[in-house]
């Protein structure tokens, strides 16, 4: 069986860039193009975000990805508002105290608007009671209510007071008032008899008096011990006139509130609650009227509501949209996901030398500003915060809003904390990210597939058809009238597309990371303002393009600049045997450069070892050494077939300190290797970039544009010979994009591109000699390459086994018994 060998063939400059006619746009400027509202390219990921923004599951949680620079947020951002201001705007949600359970604040859903009349009625109620209740204990009613009883209870006093005076006086005692009580002490004919008058009685007379005093004490203080009673029953009494009138001044405050809200029926409750804590709180008003009264001028409203003690009567609005807006559901961007600003926290004020909080501290986080719509999250950063990952997914699960603090969850916390009920949550979540972070929480996380049931992906291409064209133009007239740069003519237009190839590295597709398209139309538009041009033209774009890529083309010149200086040795004139210019390149950022690579061979008589020294030396990725071996395998199997490989080679890339990685220079390596064993020498005006598998197949590769361009440089700057160029896998032609400059030169014959698709169409290139088939008889055709290797190769097993019978210890020998 013969070699494939298809006939080499060397790329006519119409092959090298697909370039867009602006006579077939059918248009002077985009301002006479009607402005695109969709996006294009990009079917499959908006049909996903439309599916997970209307359906109402909890598992189709959305994931968006893809490359950079495509436009994902600014795209879930249109798609997800048009979709919400077809959405009812949500209701509101507030907290307010708990009566009962002050650490476990309720939470009261309301109709849309309500939150925050509730919340101005409550101060307004506050301040009111504040003015009112004082007003109505400095009343006339009031003050000829409390008197009557005092009056009331005072009299009682003084009449059991009286009555125990006059039964003491008609027993003959006397009772005493005296800085440490009351004394009793025996009269007669209205005079204190003094002990030693006593004495001086006859003992029936003083048992008598001693009888008379006894009866006295006990009745004194069967007194002193109905005082307390009375007092108690004159507290009891006042209090019930201060319930009394604090009653009618919440109720006639109350009353107002109520009228607000009727029909509310969840606020009934609260409502109840409410009038039962402030009547039994009214004393707060009295010292708030006091406190107010001792200055100089008035306290002010918001001074009152700073008063730890009425946070009780405060509202606490969570959600709230206005009353007369009833369409449109919120659309929220956190750009940083922490846990508090995901699911609100909890503050704390200092008081005393203590913290301490309340329900008016708690704070709204992202999840209650995006309730009843979407929330967009970055999902990198999401990840990164500590706990916020978590946090989202018991919401989501629990489909509740719960405010946990880090410090709570993590036990730190020593302060007074509270519990606030959970606010139901109905909202749709659009993490964005990229595949790599999809695919690991699909591996890692279970939970995640329960909660993100749709992924939406943008590609990064899409294809070069006269329809995407069309819209295309559109969409530069959409970005032009929206960011109000000048209009862009048809020439203008196809230079953009043109870029948008170049981006994709593909003739028949168009790059959808628009982003750096809408850069270069940026920039084009200050260079026409600063040329005092009305419109953008093709001249203005491929200068931003020049000019963007000399701004990062810092690296590549001096690469250039050491090429040239011979620091990096490159040769592009002449033959040398075994040494090959391969091509490499370099991602640094954004941009991309290419550059030549030498790679030399060498053989000699050996035991089959073909010698990669950058995997010996651990500077090899695992794809550069299966690519070696690879092109080993294709030299065991291709020559010399009945006989030992009785080869030692080593193949090395010269002058490379950073390590290597890929298979892109695996048939320059095997031109190199086969340069050394046939003893012809390779020319250095020729670069080689391609892929290999077993049967010498060349196969494509990526970065073509930049490697060809990085050989173009360096051979301009050695100078023009007319014999340069690059040898280049067939599959790639579709993938040239490359700079006027080096098209330019290829037409006029100075540089030349070759597109092989065989190993043998790049030796016979590179020696200038026929590769050679083999023909029936099983030889290559004599003279060629392909012959002079296999020869080589015979010789050097011949040579082994010559080796091995002089020398029966040596380690062909050993080889051979194995």
């Amino acid at each position: 069986m013969t070699d494939p060998q298809p006939a080499t063939t060397a790329l006519p400059a119409t092959a090298l860039r697909a370039r867009l006619d602006p006579a077939t746009l059918g248009f002077e400027t985009t301002a006479t193009l009607a402005p695109l509202d969709h996006l294009i390219g990009q079917d499959r990921a908006v049909e996903a975000i439309l599916l997970s923004a209307g359906i109402g599951h909890k598992r189709f949680n959305l994931f968006v990805h893809g490359p950079e620079g495509t436009g994902r947020h600014s795209a879930v951002m249109d798609l997800l508002t048009q979709e919400a201001a077809r959405r009812p705007a949500p209701t509101d949600w507030v907290y307010v105290h708990n009566f009962d359970a002050p650490e476990r604040p309720r939470a009261l859903h309301l109709p849309r608007g309500a939150g925050q009349r509730l919340k101005l009625a409550m101060q307004e109620l506050v301040d009111d009671l504040a003015n009112d209740i004082p007003a109505l204990f400095e009343s006339e009613d009031y003050q000829r209510r409390r008197a009557a009883i005092e009056e009331q209870f005072g009299g009682q006093q003084e009449a059991a007071f009286a009555a125990l005076g006059r039964t003491a006086h008609d027993r003959g005692v006397a009772i005493l008032r005296t800085p440490m009580g009351f004394a009793l002490a025996p009269m007669k004919d209205g005079e204190v008899l003094k002990p030693e008058t006593i004495a001086r009685l006859p003992e029936a007379e003083q048992a008598d008096i001693q009888a008379k005093v006894a009866a006295t004490e006990r009745d004194l203080e069967a007194f002193l011990k109905s005082v307390p009673r009375l007092q108690k029953d004159h507290r009891a009494a006042v209090a019930r006139l201060n319930a009394d009138m604090a009653q009618n001044a919440v109720e006639a405050g109350l009353d107002r509130v109520i009228e607000a809200f009727r029909g509310v029926a969840v606020l009934e409750d609260y409502f109840a609650d409410l009038h039962r804590d402030l009547i039994d709180n009214a004393e707060l008003f009295l010292q708030a009227g006091q406190r107010e009264g001792d200055g100089a001028f008035p306290m002010a409203a918001v001074r009152l509501q700073d008063d730890l003690r009425f946070h009780r009567y405060a509202v606490n609005v969570m959600i709230c949209r206005p009353a007369d807006i009833t369409e449109g559901a919120p659309v929220v961007h956190e750009t940083l996901p922490t846990l508090s600003n995901l699911t609100g926290r909890i503050d704390h004020i200092s008081t005393m030398g203590t913290l301490v909080t309340d329900f008016t501290l708690i704070r709204p986080g992202a999840l209650h500003r995006a309730n009843g719509g979407f929330l967009v999250l970055d999902a990198a950063r999401v990840l990164a915060e500590p706990l916020a990952w978590d946090a989202l997914k018991r919401c989501l699960e629990t489909r509740a809003i719960h405010v946990i603090t880090a410090a709570e969850r993590l036990g730190l916390t020593t302060t007074t904390t509270l519990e606030p009920d959970p606010i139901p949550l109905d909202l749709r979540v659009v993490l964005v990210g990229d595949r790599r972070l999809l695919r690991l929480l699909e591996a890692f996380d279970p939970d995640f597939g329960e909660l993100f049931g749709v992924a939406a992906e943008f590609s990064d291409e899409m294809d070069r058809t006269p329809a995407a064209i069309d819209a295309f133009a559109r969409l530069v007239a959409s970005v032009a009238a929206r960011e109000g740069l000048r209009p862009v003519t048809a020439g203008g237009v196809a230079a953009l597309v043109d870029a948008a190839s170049r981006h994709a590295g593909d003739q028949r597709k168009l790059s959808l990371r628009v982003n750096a398209i809408w850069d270069i139309l940026r920039e084009a538009d200050h260079l026409a303002a600063r040329g005092g041009a009305a419109t953008v033209t093709e001249a203005e774009v491929t200068g931003a393009e020049a000019a963007a890529e000399r701004r990062a083309d810092l690296v590549r010149e001096r690469m250039q600049e050491m090429i040239a200086r011979g620091t990096i040795l490159i040769s592009t004139r002449g033959s040398v045997m075994g040494q090959v210019n391969g091509l490499t390149v370099a991602q640094l950022g954004a941009r991309a450069f290419g550059w030549p690579a030498r790679i030399t061979a060498r053989v000699r008589m050996g035991a089959g070892q073909v010698v990669d020294i950058e995997r010996e030396v651990k500077m090899g990725g695992p794809i550069h050494s299966k690519a070696v071996m690879i092109l080993t395998a294709f030299l065991v199997t291709r020559y010399a077939p009945d006989m030992p490989l009785s080869l030692w080679a080593s193949l090395g890339f010269e002058q490379s300190y950073g390590g290597v990685e890929g298979d892109s220079a695996s048939v320059a390596e095997l031109c190199a290797l086969l340069s050394a064993l046939a003893q012809v020498p390779l020319s250095q005006a020729l670069a080689v970039t391609g892929s290999i598998n077993q049967m010498g197949e060349v196969q494509p590769v990526g970065g073509i544009n930049e490697k060809i361009e990085g050989f173009f440089d360096t051979c301009r700057a050695q100078g023009l010979t007319g014999r340069q160029g690059v040898l280049i896998p067939r599959q790639n032609v579709e993938n040239l994009m490359l700079r006027a400059d080096v098209v330019a030169a290829v037409a006029e014959g100075q540089f030349h591109i070759h597109a092989i698709g065989h190993v043998d169409q790049a030796i016979a290139l590179l020696t200038g000699l026929p590769a050679g088939r083999r023909g029936l008889n099983g030889d290559f055709e004599p003279g060629s390459v392909n012959a002079n290797v296999e020869v080589r190769l015979m010789d050097f097993a011949e040579a082994r086994r010559d080796f091995a019978r002089h020398d029966p210890t040596g380690p062909a020998a050993a080889d051979r018994d194995e």
